[in-house]
This record gives structure tokens, sequence and C-alpha cells, in this order.
């Protein structure tokens, strides 16, 4: 397994505010409007679940398999070209702030890593930039 690290993204919500929205994935659609048309083909969730396909990629669903409240939600992969996990981590910063971070544990063969390392690592990342962008009201 490979491990693929955010920086930590500085949220100007409470950690609970943060928690309470990214652990109901229903949340998402008060930004289904930020998600990039030209990158994605398909977006849809409910509570549990997350599905996107994006080209050349294809279909990827994760579904949460844990809630720590409030400071962790954690999903699987169901539908992906290769299994991963992924985590978010949400601390407090003061009462109306937090930080968070972006955690995938991803299963590459060893064919694969050099190809898929860096657009893992950015995915990630890029990930953690819009989690930090949305308003947790």
């Amino acid at each position: 397994m490979t491990t693929f690290e955010s920086s930590i993204k500085q949220v100007p919500y409470s950690q609970e505010a943060v928690y309470r929205n990214i652990s109901d994935l229903n949340n998402l659609e008060r930004v289904r409007d930020r998600v990039p048309q030209d990158k994605i083909e398909s977006f849809s969730f409910d509570h549990d679940t997350v599905s996107v396909s994006v080209p050349p990629v294809g279909q990827i669903t994760l579904r949460i398999i844990d809630r720590d409240e409030p400071k962790c939600v954690k999903f699987e992969s169901v539908n992906s070209p290769m299994p991963f996990n992924l985590w978010i981590q949400v601390l407090p910063v003061t009462a109306d702030s937090a930080k968070m971070k972006v955690t995938v544990k991803a299963d590459i063969p060893f064919m694969l890593k050099g190809m898929v390392a860096g657009p893992l690592k950015d995915g990630v990342e890029k990930i953690a930039d819009v989690l930090a962008m949305v308003p947790y009201v």
C-alpha cells in the first residue's frame, strides 16, 4: 500500500460544522455547481456514497465506512480501477476554525506506481483544496 497525504488546510469553520457536512454526502448538492464539467462526466451521491466518472480513468465510487465524530470520515473504493481508502481528518484550531488533511492509501501495482503516483498526489491535494473552500454553514 502506498500512502498519499495532502498538506494541512486551514478552514474558517468549526470542527463540528465541517464534520457534519462531510459525514453526510447529501451535502454535496451545495457544491454540485463547482464540479468541473470538462473533467467529470457524471457525479452522483447519497448519504453514504459518491460516484464520479472521470475520463480516461472511468467510474469511481466511494462509500463511507467509518465516522469518528467529530474528527474523521473514512471511505473505501467500491468501484475503482485500483482499490484505495480515503480519509478526511478534521481537528479544531479555535471555536470557529479547524484544520483538515486528506489521506489516500492505495494498492498500486509495482509496474504502475511510476505512472500514477504523481497524478494521485496531485489529486489528493486538489481534493483537500476544494474541501478547504467549501462553505460549511
